[in-house]
């Protein structure tokens, strides 16, 4: 076992309560705009239970990785949205414990010219296309300070150059997540980073959510950073659920810890 898979289980073994936000709230490359230099205000956010629509938002797809295998991954949310290991180059995930389950944990950072590649991948499907409604998304995420990287998805649909999308990602060394949205029609890559880094060791409560013409990145249950979108803005696109990266090809933009309770809302 490499010291960065014990210091993982070490961290991950701790029994933590689960944080606030990790529960769905009432109610994702480079570029765009965000108020950067800006000091957003903290605002605490009300969460619900994840799995209990609120109004007209539907939990869409959640994933508590829980089971004993990892090759297959059930969604919790009911709706069918399986994931699959999809891996290149050794890549692997494996299980460690997080509170009273499971977490999944992605290859550590690699700079070698040819890398362990894998991502947690679950078909195209309509209901996963928010369009122009209110979405959110979000995971627990556990990531070293030696681990960051220029990019590392935690979980999205579709890519920024090639179709629209939706994305939680951490963005460069500093380990400052941040969440992504691009249009279908004009793709602009619109980001609204967080003013904190999470690259601490610790678990953190991470979320995505668009209110309108609101983007919001919530860290532990409090507002990180935002920014304003268009209201006409669509993400509608054919391409799969990703999570822990792009996919298995080179320059997937790996994940390198460890991620429990992802979840999707819509509505």
């Amino acid at each position: 076992m490499t010291s960065w898979s014990s210091a993982l289980l070490v961290a991950a073994a701790v029994a933590l309560p689960a944080p606030a936000a990790a529960s769905v709230p009432t109610d994702l490359p480079a570029g765009g705009t965000h108020h950067r230099g800006q000091r957003p205000a903290l605002v605490a956010i009300r969460p619900v239970v994840p799995g209990v629509a609120t109004g007209s938002s539907v939990l869409i797809a959640r994933y508590t990785f829980d089971a004993r295998s990892s090759a297959v991954l059930a969604d919790a949310s009911g709706h069918g949205h399986t994931l699959r290991v999809d891996a290149a180059h050794g890549g692997s995930v494996h299980p460690v414990v997080h509170g009273r389950g499971a977490a999944i944990a992605f290859p550590p950072e690699c700079r070698a010219a040819v890398c362990p590649h894998v991502a947690l991948r679950s078909p195209t499907a309509a209901d996963l296309n928010p369009g122009i409604r209110d979405i959110a998304f979000g995971a627990e995420v556990l990531l070293p300070p030696g681990q960051t990287s220029k990019g590392e998805n935690i979980v999205q649909k579709g890519y920024s150059r090639t179709s629209s999308q939706w994305k939680l990602q951490v963005d460069g060394v500093a380990g400052r997540p941040s969440c992504v949205l691009v249009d279908d029609k004009r793709p602009r890559i619109r980001i609204a980073y967080s003013a904190v880094s999470i690259a601490d060791g610790h678990w953190h409560a991470l979320q995505c959510r668009r209110a309108g013409t609101t983007l919001s990145i919530f860290v532990d249950g409090v507002t990180r950073g935002s920014i304003d979108v268009p209201s006409w803005l669509s993400v509608t696109n054919q391409r799969p659920l990703s999570i822990g990266g792009k996919g298995a090809f080179a320059d997937n933009d790996q994940f390198n810890g460890a991620l429990d309770n992802v979840w999707v809302q819509i509505g």
